[in-house]
């Protein structure tokens, strides 16, 4: 009991850090304001939540996050919030529907209900918190335009580009995720 905890801290860990750097790559995109950027650090979480459960997922991007902020963070805080609570829902949502039922159609599903949900949240997180919060301005509907023509395909787009890779990477990962240490294995078979 104690090995697999063990084992799944580890794994926490080591997500956790590849997390951190895919997250240090942002870029953005064209056609969106600059501070909306793309990066993969989702990845790892959602292959994590996946694999290992939904808190899984969050945890990987809590400790991503706090990382960012101690090491890199130019939004006092507020562009890490955005991105917890982005890749959050997004873990969440696509690894609950997942974990119902483990089949490819439930992967789908989950990914494509997790871009629809994380793309509503942000456009509600950005309206009323993040946005007010980073301009010091108070919630205003002027800020309606840029949610809806913005805001909300910028998340549209990463949903679809996060899915597509997990798509293709969770089969071949998901194997050395479940797989536990060779110690632990050998104790299990009485040798």
């Amino acid at each position: 009991m104690r090995n697999l905890k063990l084992q799944l801290i580890t794994k926490i860990g080591i997500l956790s850090a590849l997390a951190f750097l895919l997250y240090l790559f942002e870029f953005p995109l064209p056609l969106f304001p600059p501070f909306l950027q793309i990066d993969l650090g989702d990845l790892p979480a959602i292959v994590g939540a996946l694999a290992l459960g939904p808190w899984v997922g969050v945890t990987i991007q809590l400790i991503k996050n706090i990382l960012h902020i101690l090491l890199r963070s130019q939004t006092g805080g507020i562009g890490e919030l955005g991105n917890f609570l982005t890749g959050s829902a997004f873990v969440l949502t696509a690894s609950m529907i997942y974990f119902r039922n483990k089949s490819k159609k439930t992967a789908v599903v989950g990914l494509v209900s997790a871009t629809i949900v994380m793309s509503v949240a942000m456009c509600f997180f950005n309206f009323f918190v993040l946005i007010p919060v980073f301009t010091n301005q108070p919630i205003s509907m002027s800020l309606l335009p840029m949610i809806l023509t913005s805001i909300l395909p910028f998340n549209l787009l990463k949903g679809v580009i996060l899915s597509g890779i997990t798509l293709v990477l969770y089969k071949s990962l998901s194997p050395i995720l479940h797989m536990e240490s060779y110690s632990g294995t050998a104790e299990k078979c009485g040798k």
